[in-house]
Protein backbone atom coordinates (compact mmCIF):
# COMPACT_ATOMS: atom_id res chain seq x y z
CA UNK A 1 0.00 0.00 0.00
CA UNK A 2 1.39 3.35 -1.06
CA UNK A 3 1.64 6.14 1.47
CA UNK A 4 -0.41 9.30 1.13
CA UNK A 5 1.00 11.36 -1.72
CA UNK A 6 1.85 15.02 -1.62
CA UNK A 7 -0.16 17.56 -3.58
CA UNK A 8 2.27 17.48 -6.49
CA UNK A 9 1.51 13.77 -6.95
CA UNK A 10 -2.25 14.31 -7.20
CA UNK A 11 -3.38 13.52 -10.74
CA UNK A 12 -7.16 13.52 -10.50
CA UNK A 13 -9.47 15.06 -7.91
CA UNK A 14 -13.24 14.93 -8.21
CA UNK A 15 -15.62 16.62 -5.78
CA UNK A 16 -19.40 16.58 -5.77
CA UNK A 17 -19.75 15.29 -9.34
CA UNK A 18 -23.26 15.07 -10.77
CA UNK A 19 -24.20 14.01 -14.30
CA UNK A 20 -27.37 13.75 -16.33
CA UNK A 21 -28.56 12.23 -19.60
CA UNK A 22 -31.45 14.51 -20.45
CA UNK A 23 -33.75 14.42 -17.44
CA UNK A 24 -32.13 11.28 -16.03
CA UNK A 25 -29.88 12.12 -13.05
CA UNK A 26 -27.19 9.41 -13.13
CA UNK A 27 -24.33 10.54 -10.87
CA UNK A 28 -25.08 11.93 -7.42
CA UNK A 29 -22.20 13.78 -5.76
CA UNK A 30 -19.28 11.46 -6.54
CA UNK A 31 -15.89 12.20 -4.91
CA UNK A 32 -12.60 10.50 -5.79
CA UNK A 33 -8.83 11.06 -5.81
CA UNK A 34 -6.12 9.40 -7.84
CA UNK A 35 -2.42 9.96 -7.29
CA UNK A 36 0.64 9.33 -9.45
CA UNK A 37 1.24 5.64 -10.09
CA UNK A 38 -1.88 4.58 -8.16
CA UNK A 39 -4.42 2.02 -9.37
CA UNK A 40 -8.08 2.71 -8.58
CA UNK A 41 -10.69 -0.01 -9.06
CA UNK A 42 -14.20 1.16 -9.92
CA UNK A 43 -16.82 -1.43 -9.01
CA UNK A 44 -20.59 -1.80 -9.14
CA UNK A 45 -23.35 -3.71 -10.88
CA UNK A 46 -24.36 -2.90 -14.44
CA UNK A 47 -26.28 0.34 -14.70
CA UNK A 48 -24.89 1.81 -11.47
CA UNK A 49 -23.01 4.66 -13.20
CA UNK A 50 -19.47 3.36 -13.77
CA UNK A 51 -19.27 4.10 -17.48
CA UNK A 52 -21.09 7.39 -16.99
CA UNK A 53 -18.51 8.40 -14.39
CA UNK A 54 -15.69 7.61 -16.82
CA UNK A 55 -17.39 9.44 -19.68
CA UNK A 56 -17.99 12.44 -17.45
CA UNK A 57 -14.36 12.58 -16.36
CA UNK A 58 -13.34 12.48 -20.02
CA UNK A 59 -15.69 15.30 -20.98
CA UNK A 60 -18.11 13.22 -23.06
CA UNK A 61 -21.08 13.87 -20.77
CA UNK A 62 -21.79 17.58 -21.03
CA UNK A 63 -24.68 17.74 -18.54
CA UNK A 64 -22.58 17.75 -15.41
CA UNK A 65 -21.80 19.78 -12.31
CA UNK A 66 -19.17 19.58 -9.61
CA UNK A 67 -15.40 19.97 -9.66
CA UNK A 68 -12.90 17.97 -11.75
CA UNK A 69 -9.19 18.79 -11.52
CA UNK A 70 -6.36 17.16 -13.48
CA UNK A 71 -2.80 17.91 -12.39
CA UNK A 72 -4.18 20.84 -10.41
CA UNK A 73 -5.97 22.36 -13.42
CA UNK A 74 -9.72 22.93 -13.31
CA UNK A 75 -11.20 20.67 -16.00
CA UNK A 76 -14.80 20.82 -14.81
CA UNK A 77 -16.02 22.05 -18.21
CA UNK A 78 -13.24 20.60 -20.36
CA UNK A 79 -13.90 18.86 -23.66
CA UNK A 80 -12.49 15.41 -24.49
CA UNK A 81 -9.53 16.63 -26.56
CA UNK A 82 -8.44 18.91 -23.70
CA UNK A 83 -8.50 16.00 -21.25
CA UNK A 84 -6.50 13.82 -23.66
CA UNK A 85 -3.86 16.51 -24.12
CA UNK A 86 -3.25 16.57 -20.38
CA UNK A 87 -2.03 12.98 -20.47
CA UNK A 88 -5.17 10.87 -20.04
CA UNK A 89 -5.58 7.78 -22.26
CA UNK A 90 -8.83 5.86 -22.61
CA UNK A 91 -9.44 2.24 -23.58
CA UNK A 92 -13.21 2.14 -24.10
CA UNK A 93 -15.61 -0.71 -23.67
CA UNK A 94 -15.88 -2.14 -27.17
CA UNK A 95 -12.18 -1.34 -27.87
CA UNK A 96 -12.69 1.33 -30.54
CA UNK A 97 -9.91 0.25 -32.92
CA UNK A 98 -9.97 1.66 -36.45
CA UNK A 99 -11.22 -1.29 -38.54
CA UNK A 100 -9.82 -0.07 -41.87
CA UNK A 101 -6.33 0.71 -40.56
CA UNK A 102 -3.60 -1.89 -40.09
CA UNK A 103 -2.26 -2.80 -36.68
CA UNK A 104 0.82 -0.69 -37.39
CA UNK A 105 -1.26 2.28 -38.52
CA UNK A 106 -3.52 2.05 -35.45
CA UNK A 107 -0.46 2.25 -33.23
CA UNK A 108 1.59 4.85 -35.09
CA UNK A 109 -1.27 7.30 -35.58
CA UNK A 110 -1.62 7.62 -31.80
CA UNK A 111 2.06 8.13 -31.01
CA UNK A 112 3.05 11.34 -29.26
CA UNK A 113 5.27 12.45 -26.41
CA UNK A 114 3.81 12.48 -22.92
CA UNK A 115 2.73 15.55 -21.00
CA UNK A 116 6.26 16.01 -19.64
CA UNK A 117 8.01 14.80 -22.78
CA UNK A 118 8.26 11.17 -21.63
CA UNK A 119 8.74 8.44 -24.23
CA UNK A 120 8.73 5.33 -22.08
CA UNK A 121 6.29 3.34 -24.24
CA UNK A 122 7.90 3.25 -27.66
CA UNK A 123 6.50 1.39 -30.64
CA UNK A 124 9.06 -1.35 -30.05
CA UNK A 125 8.17 -1.67 -26.37
CA UNK A 126 4.47 -1.98 -27.17
CA UNK A 127 5.20 -4.76 -29.67
CA UNK A 128 7.45 -6.51 -27.18
CA UNK A 129 4.61 -6.29 -24.65
CA UNK A 130 2.10 -7.69 -27.16
CA UNK A 131 3.93 -10.28 -29.32
CA UNK A 132 0.62 -11.19 -31.01
CA UNK A 133 0.42 -7.70 -32.49
CA UNK A 134 3.95 -7.98 -33.87
CA UNK A 135 2.77 -11.03 -35.83
CA UNK A 136 -0.21 -9.14 -37.25
CA UNK A 137 1.21 -5.73 -38.15
CA UNK A 138 -0.22 -5.69 -41.71
CA UNK A 139 -3.64 -6.98 -40.66
CA UNK A 140 -6.56 -4.55 -40.51
CA UNK A 141 -8.24 -3.86 -37.20
CA UNK A 142 -11.38 -5.61 -38.45
CA UNK A 143 -9.39 -8.79 -39.09
CA UNK A 144 -8.30 -9.20 -35.48
CA UNK A 145 -9.94 -11.31 -32.80
CA UNK A 146 -11.60 -9.59 -29.87
CA UNK A 147 -8.59 -10.25 -27.67
CA UNK A 148 -6.18 -8.90 -30.27
CA UNK A 149 -8.34 -5.80 -30.67
CA UNK A 150 -8.16 -5.24 -26.92
CA UNK A 151 -4.38 -5.58 -27.00
CA UNK A 152 -4.28 -3.09 -29.85
CA UNK A 153 -6.51 -0.64 -27.97
CA UNK A 154 -4.27 -0.81 -24.90
CA UNK A 155 -1.11 -0.56 -27.00
CA UNK A 156 -2.47 2.48 -28.83
CA UNK A 157 -3.28 4.15 -25.51
CA UNK A 158 0.22 3.46 -24.19
CA UNK A 159 1.78 5.10 -27.25
CA UNK A 160 0.36 8.43 -26.09
CA UNK A 161 2.70 8.07 -23.07
CA UNK A 162 -0.08 8.84 -20.60
CA UNK A 163 0.15 9.73 -16.93
CA UNK A 164 -3.29 8.17 -16.44
CA UNK A 165 -4.92 5.33 -18.37
CA UNK A 166 -8.62 4.51 -18.00
CA UNK A 167 -9.70 0.95 -18.84
CA UNK A 168 -13.43 0.33 -19.18
CA UNK A 169 -14.35 -3.39 -19.03
CA UNK A 170 -10.82 -4.44 -19.89
CA UNK A 171 -11.46 -8.20 -20.20
CA UNK A 172 -15.16 -8.46 -21.07
CA UNK A 173 -15.99 -11.30 -23.44
CA UNK A 174 -12.41 -12.51 -23.84
CA UNK A 175 -11.10 -16.08 -23.70
CA UNK A 176 -9.40 -17.08 -20.42
CA UNK A 177 -5.88 -17.16 -21.89
CA UNK A 178 -6.34 -13.67 -23.32
CA UNK A 179 -7.79 -12.46 -20.02
CA UNK A 180 -4.66 -13.67 -18.24
CA UNK A 181 -2.50 -11.86 -20.79
CA UNK A 182 -4.44 -8.60 -20.38
CA UNK A 183 -4.09 -8.75 -16.59
CA UNK A 184 -0.36 -9.36 -16.98
CA UNK A 185 -0.07 -6.23 -19.09
CA UNK A 186 -2.14 -4.23 -16.61
CA UNK A 187 0.40 -5.29 -13.99
CA UNK A 188 3.22 -4.07 -16.24
CA UNK A 189 1.45 -0.74 -16.72
CA UNK A 190 1.07 -0.35 -12.97
CA UNK A 191 4.71 -1.23 -12.39
CA UNK A 192 5.79 1.38 -14.93
CA UNK A 193 4.29 4.14 -12.77
CA UNK A 194 1.24 5.03 -14.86
CA UNK A 195 -1.86 5.73 -12.79
CA UNK A 196 -4.76 3.46 -13.72
CA UNK A 197 -8.51 3.63 -13.30
CA UNK A 198 -9.97 0.24 -14.11
CA UNK A 199 -13.47 -1.17 -14.49
CA UNK A 200 -13.88 -4.93 -14.80
CA UNK A 201 -16.51 -7.45 -13.78
CA UNK A 202 -13.94 -9.68 -12.09
CA UNK A 203 -13.92 -7.70 -8.87
CA UNK A 204 -11.54 -10.09 -7.14
CA UNK A 205 -8.84 -9.48 -9.75
CA UNK A 206 -9.48 -5.75 -9.66
CA UNK A 207 -9.11 -5.63 -5.88
CA UNK A 208 -6.00 -7.83 -5.98
CA UNK A 209 -4.28 -5.31 -8.25
CA UNK A 210 -5.67 -1.99 -7.04
CA UNK A 211 -4.37 0.34 -4.36
CA UNK A 212 -7.78 1.84 -3.74
CA UNK A 213 -11.34 1.04 -4.79
CA UNK A 214 -14.77 2.57 -4.78
CA UNK A 215 -18.15 0.99 -5.33
CA UNK A 216 -21.04 2.76 -7.02
CA UNK A 217 -24.71 2.08 -6.44
CA UNK A 218 -27.30 4.15 -8.31
CA UNK A 219 -24.67 6.77 -9.08
CA UNK A 220 -23.50 7.20 -5.49
CA UNK A 221 -20.31 6.02 -3.78
CA UNK A 222 -21.36 3.43 -1.21
CA UNK A 223 -17.92 1.97 -0.41
CA UNK A 224 -14.53 3.62 -0.68
CA UNK A 225 -11.11 2.97 0.76
CA UNK A 226 -8.00 0.89 0.28
CA UNK A 227 -8.49 -2.22 -1.85
CA UNK A 228 -7.94 -4.33 1.26
CA UNK A 229 -10.63 -2.45 3.19
CA UNK A 230 -13.15 -2.72 0.37
CA UNK A 231 -12.40 -6.42 -0.16
CA UNK A 232 -12.93 -7.08 3.55
CA UNK A 233 -16.25 -5.22 3.73
CA UNK A 234 -19.22 -7.44 4.56
CA UNK A 235 -21.40 -5.21 2.36
CA UNK A 236 -19.36 -5.65 -0.80
CA UNK A 237 -21.04 -8.72 -2.30
CA UNK A 238 -24.47 -7.21 -1.69
CA UNK A 239 -23.56 -4.08 -3.62
CA UNK A 240 -22.14 -6.16 -6.47
CA UNK A 241 -25.03 -8.62 -6.57
CA UNK A 242 -22.81 -11.71 -6.20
Amino acid sequence: MRSTASGKDLILQVQGLHAWYGSSHVLHGVDLRLTRGQTLGLLGRNGMGKSTLIRTLLGHVTQRSGHIALFGQDMSRARPHQVARLGVAYVPEGRGVFPNLSVRENLVMAARDGRQGQRDWSYERVLDTFPRLKERLPNLGAQLSGGEQQMLAIGRALMTHPDLIILDEATEGLAPLIVAEIWRVIGDIRASGIATLIVDRDYRRVLARADRALVLQKGQVVLSGSAEEVAASAALTGFLGV
